[in-house]
């Protein structure tokens, strides 16, 4: 994150360096990961006495950033009151970016959406120029709906697909024509905001962990099943982003001897057959050659932006050909994860993306496959279910992350 444009922020300029303040950011981010904490917990965490943590409390209070919020649990006596970031205190603008479309809202540090998503068509396939000119537009006209609060956003958390890299701030994915700056210094230089870029699996996998079905636990994979194939790691409760945030591609390891060519390069990945980019590779092939099924009514131009959701629909309707396909992507699927399961012990694997919406059709041949792949003893350890979240819910995730990271720079440029 730019320290140089973070210190113009309206939240963080001019405040004084002393240990009060660098306490009150801490508290903050505190509260936002915890959640409600007495002050018992909050002195043991900050490591400070009861007297100076009410000065901080009041102040923070009358400043609008907390509020009381509810008891907590006593062994004996009173129970103590619990301390809580106020709804709407800051706001983050996240921004989902998907292969063929992009969808973007504002979310106050509680994960509230306080504007309506907006999608726009906004392509990975355009220029970096145009990209970011893009994004520029659909920030301004967004942050042109929000009535109040405007100088509380702390930043934009953009989530892309591909190798994203957070602490490079680059995709080597997408967008890669020349270019003197990184992706983030150019976003930055044109939203003038902190931005935070991060891969979009490894976002999927901390709305999981804060607000999802991961929620509490310590050992868990996330497996984004979208246009391509991601893998959130859980580990020790925290998600594993590797050296340069490379971590998880399981959709490029070998998986077909001399397969087809992905386009990372590289023959007979994963991603080759199963992702959505492959089922709708392979349904179109099929229904052009003459393969019998209900998407064959579709038109000719429909036959070309064939869906995985047109593929789900036709199963649902009980086409034979659309469940054979998806039971051979969930089979595919499924090998792949008994090697994770193996590795990783998980306790539980989440499956989300557009693909997972398949559910009993992909999740039966998958479970097959981990069954005839898998040791027994293993396997019996690993839950696997499908994620019921809203399409937007890896949102969270982009704010959890760029709420994080604005606060750890900012008790940084408090420090200097």
């Amino acid at each position: 994150m730019n320290l140089q444009l973070l210190a113009r922020h309206p939240l963080t300029y001019q405040k004084p360096n002393d240990k009060q303040t660098l306490t009150g950011y801490k508290l903050i981010k505190l509260l936002h990961v915890n959640g409600p904490m007495p002050v018992t917990a909050l002195t043991k965490s900050l490591d400070i006495s009861t007297p100076v943590l009410s000065g901080i409390l009041s102040r923070l209070v009358k400043e609008k950033w907390i509020e009381k919020k509810g008891k907590g649990d006593s062994i004996g006596g009173r129970r103590p009151d619990l301390y809580a970031l106020r709804d709407h205190s800051f706001f983050t603008i996240c921004i989902d970016v998907e292969l063929f479309a992009t969808r973007l809202a504002i979310v106050d540090n509680n994960f509230n959406i306080v504007t309506a998503i907006e999608n726009v068509a906004l392509h990975l396939g355009n220029s970096r120029k145009d990209f970011c000119e893009n994004i520029r537009k659909a920030v301004k006209s967004l942050r042109a709906s929000v009535k109040t609060g405007k100088d509380r956003i702390i930043g934009c958390s953009i989530g892309m697909p591909g190798l994203t890299s957070q602490s490079l701030g680059e995709n080597y994915t997408y967008l890669l024509d020349q270019a003197d700056h990184s992706l983030q210094y150019d976003l930055e230089q044109d939203l003038k905001l902190p931005v935070v870029l991060q891969n979009d699996v490894k976002g999927a996998a901390l709305a999981e962990l804060r607000h999802g079905f991961a929620r509490g636990r310590q050992n868990v994979l996330v497996l984004l099943m979208d246009w391509g194939v991601g893998l959130g790691i859980i580990m020790d409760g925290q998600v594993r982003q590797g050296s340069w945030g490379f971590s998880g591609e399981i959709g490029h390891i070998p998986f077909v001897e001399n397969g087809e060519l992905c386009y990372c390069g590289k023959r007979g990945c994963l991603e080759t057959v199963a992702s959505g980019l492959a089922l709708s590779k392979i349904a179109r092939k099929d229904i052009s050659t003459g393969t019998t099924s209900i998407l064959g009514n579709l038109s000719k131009k429909n036959i070309q932006e064939l869906a995985p959701s047109h593929i789900i629909d036709a199963a649902n309707k009980g086409d034979q050909y659309a469940i054979q396909l998806l039971s051979d992507i969930g089979a595919n699927i499924g090998k792949g994860t008994s090697t994770l399961i193996q590795l990783f012990n998980p306790e539980l694997i989440i499956l989300s993306g557009k693909i997972a919406e398949a559910r009993q059709y992909i999740t039966l041949p998958m479970q097959q496959a981990i069954n005839t792949y898998c040791m027994t003893q293993v396997r019996e350890k690993t839950k696997i279910i499908s994620s019921n979240h809203p399409e937007y819910f890896r949102m969270f995730g982009y704010a959890a992350n760029a709420i994080e990271c604005f606060f750890d720079a900012t008790i940084e440029l408090v420090q200097r």
